[in-house]
């Protein structure tokens, strides 16, 4: 009894593990391109991850990106040249922003 008990809790963690892992979001960073004018799309240079000196928040890769932000929690509003971190979900075709970081006003406001 006991041991059936505990397959089946452990059963039961381990789905609860994997369903969490597959809730996550996706996350991109780069420097934002242009900006909509009601700021619900947002195309960002993606950058890549190696961090360097020369590159505190990674490599152009060249590679652009568009995002709707009309549904995301936001920090400070991205403007032109700001590099934004966007927690994100595939719906379709369209990537939808779930969380949005400025990452270089927020570098900015530590100083």
């Amino acid at each position: 009894m006991k041991r059936h008990l505990l397959i089946g809790l452990v059963t039961f963690v381990a789905v609860l593990c994997c369903a969490s892992l597959c809730l996550g979001a996706e996350v991109a960073q780069g420097k934002c391109v242009t900006v909509e004018k009601d700021g619900t799309v947002v195309t960002i240079e993606e950058y890549d991850i190696q961090f360097s000196k020369e590159h505190p928040y990674g490599r152009p890769t060249g590679k652009t990106s568009v995002y709707d932000f009309s549904k995301a929690e936001i920090g400070v509003p991205a403007a032109v040249g700001d590099i934004l971190r966007i927690a994100y979900r595939v719906k379709g075709n369209e990537r939808v922003a779930v969380k949005v970081m400025n990452v270089s006003r927020q570098d900015l406001m530590k100083k």
